[in-house]
């Protein structure tokens, strides 16, 4: 029976990442998967979306092009093309995600996992470890919705099988993902309706972020509700208590939970809300030679959250010196049109933790590049503490927004200040002046504002 010095069970970001890490450490690593390599973020979450997401921005593109003298023939999409090239982009990453593991000589076992009398077990063959590495992510919640069961709804699991448009799109949730495919696929031509139960659609999201996003989604014809009750779905409504939405399809997207199946048959302790793994700063959960990552332990459900973590356990596992990755310096992003993106303390958060704080907004309407390429939508916000210059937090609406982002997450991981980046040079014409302007603005010697 091969031994390994770490197994990890789940070939999502999190378990992918801390497995080739760990075998360039000189472990002798094997992952466990019984779905596909690479896990939601590849194969139904981030890539398919995006890949959904750009096809959109290319029919608004021809849209807009229209406005300043561009004629086009009759638009015509073929939604079986978008489904095979999205297939096509998916099975490029995961043959990429397989050469790496050979390259590390990581065994990669196709198959479900479990554990019975202490041993773990593929398909009944036992895996003897030294350590564990679960990564074993989430999957969609669905929340108990009278008549929900005698619809054939789809998840975000399933709703990237679909093989035809939707002429109808019912989408139950108001978060990033729900918000996102309301963005693709309403461009496309599919009639969409975001119904949401809470106040607002973003709740997770800057105040003023999400205003502008949700005036976008009714500016492209998406009817959104919220403060929705819903009292019962049928097989083409959902009745409200004070309307009716119809749909060809249905989509729930009201957010995840962790799979724990074999969290709990290991034994391992759950936080107080007995919600999630409970696990020290190194990612060590109760039981001392298994460590968990990625959506497993709450926080942020990102991809790239997952893999830090799993970079910081597997640190930990090869006894490094090592810290947690800290909430506040993870970018969180919404690939809509425009684009959002934050790190860190909102205004209210940063008001309550500092004496002091300073909050400079430029928008982009008055940026040289931004008027000159129709990006006018948007803003940056920037969030520092008054004595000491701190970059705290940071929001960036616009086109472009997430790769803008780095740039105020590298000053701030840097332990640079906002004089570091008022005094850098900004090629003109970009969009990334606008942080320097903000930077200035918050110094009291912004040039244009």
């Amino acid at each position: 029976m091969q031994r390994y010095d770490l197994v990890v069970i789940g070939a999502g970001p999190g378990g992918y990442v801390g497995a080739i890490r760990a075998a360039q450490n000189g472990l002798r690593v094997a992952v466990i998967e019984k779905k596909a390599v690479g896990g939601t973020c590849l194969n139904v979450g981030c890539i398919p979306s995006k890949n959904y997401l750009e096809h959109a921005h290319w029919a608004l593109t021809f849209k807009e092009a229209e406005k300043y003298g561009f004629t086009f023939s009759t638009p015509s999409f073929d939604y079986a093309r978008l489904v095979k090239h999205k297939n096509q982009v998916i099975k490029k990453l995961q043959g990429g995600i397989q050469h790496l593991f050979k390259q590390h000589a990581i065994d990669y076992i196709e198959g479900q996992a479990s554990v019975i009398d202490q041993k773990l077990l593929v398909d009944g063959k036992e895996i003897a470890y030294d350590k564990l590495l679960l990564a074993t992510g989430s999957h969609p919640f669905v929340p108990p919705i009278k008549g929900i069961e005698t619809v054939d709804y789809l998840t975000t699991d399933t709703f990237f099988d679909l093989e035809t448009l939707p002429t109808e799109l019912a989408i139950i949730g108001g978060g990033v993902i729900a918000v996102e495919l309301a963005f693709a696929m309403q461009p496309l031509g599919t009639k969409v309706s975001l119904i949401e139960v809470a106040p607002d659609i973003l709740l997770t999201e800057d105040p003023e972020a999400r205003q502008l996003i949700k005036q976008q989604l009714l500016a492209m014809g998406i009817k959104v509700i919220t403060k929705a009750k819903i009292e019962q779905v049928t097989k083409q409504k959902i009745r409200l208590n004070d309307q009716e939405i119809t749909f060809s399809h249905l989509l729930v997207a009201a957010g995840r939970k962790p799979n724990l199946e074999l969290v709990q048959q290991l034994a391992i302790d759950l936080d107080a809300n007995g919600r999630f793994v409970k696990v020290n700063p190194y990612y060590q959960t109760s039981r001392e030679n298994i460590y968990a990552v990625g959506d497993l332990i709450g926080g942020y459900q990102l991809a790239h959250a997952a893999s830090a973590e799993a970079l910081k356990a597997v640190a930990a596992i090869c006894k490094q010196p090592t810290y947690p990755v800290l909430k506040e310096d993870v970018p969180r992003c919404i690939y809509t049109t425009p684009e959002v993106a934050s790190f860190g303390l909102s205004e209210q958060e940063a008001k309550e933790q500092y004496q002091e704080i300073k909050v400079k907004k430029v928008p982009f309407a008055g940026n040289g590049k931004a008027i000159a390429t129709e990006h006018t939508q948007g803003f940056v916000k920037l969030i520092i503490d008054q004595q000491y210059h701190q970059l705290l937090g940071a929001v960036i609406v616009g086109s472009g927004a997430t790769e803008m982002i780095h740039t105020l997450l590298a000053t701030k991981q840097a332990e640079g200040t906002i004089d570091e980046l008022a005094n850098m040079t900004f090629a003109h014409p970009t969009l990334s002046e606008v942080i320097g302007e903000g930077a200035n603005g918050l110094l009291g010697q912004a040039i244009h504002g």
